[in-house]
Order: C-alpha cells, then structure tokens, then sequence
C-alpha cells in the first residue's frame, strides 16, 4: 500500500481497526452503539523533531485514546492523524 502523505515533524498516521461487531456472548451491536476503536495500525510517519525522535514506525500496532487525532479519508479509507504523544503504547 502507498499512500502519498507524509506527515510531517511528530505526526502519525494510523489506520484505525474495525470495530467490534459482536459481543463476547454473542450478541451483534448495531452501528450506532459501536465504540470507536482506539487500536490501529500505522501506516505513515513523519521525520520527528530535532531532539525527538519518533519510536513508532510503519507496521505497529498501537494504542491511543479515544478521542485523539483527527479524522481522514484518503483514497476512500478511514485514517487518523495524530501526533506521536497522542500515542498511549505500542501492541
């Protein structure tokens, strides 16, 4: 996949996982009580700052909160991009 986006400086671009469609026990959720995923995977990533290296790189699995970064659609994908410290953790 080649997306033409980079981000810039500190800035992730994750794509988000799907959201869960079923229960543990079985029972489907209708669309408008999904939760919003907060796991994704990254698929672009800026150069970092001067004295900040970034950690992440293209291919983890990450965690980030629920409400962090902004939403895209490119190429008819959903995409999040956010800055590294949004990040929580690495999966």
């Amino acid at each position: 996949m080649s997306l033409n986006i980079k981000p810039l400086a500190d800035r992730v671009l994750v794509e988000p996982m799907a959201a869960e469609t079923k229960t543990a026990s079985g029972i489907i959720i209708p669309d408008n009580a999904k939760e919003k995923p907060q796991k994704g995977t990254v698929v672009a990533v800026g150069n970092g700052k001067k004295d900040e290296p970034l950690t992440v790189k293209v291919g983890d699995v990450v965690l980030y909160g629920k409400y962090g970064g902004t939403e895209l659609k490119l190429e008819g994908k959903d995409y999040l991009m956010m800055r590294e410290s949004d990040i929580l953790a690495i999966v």
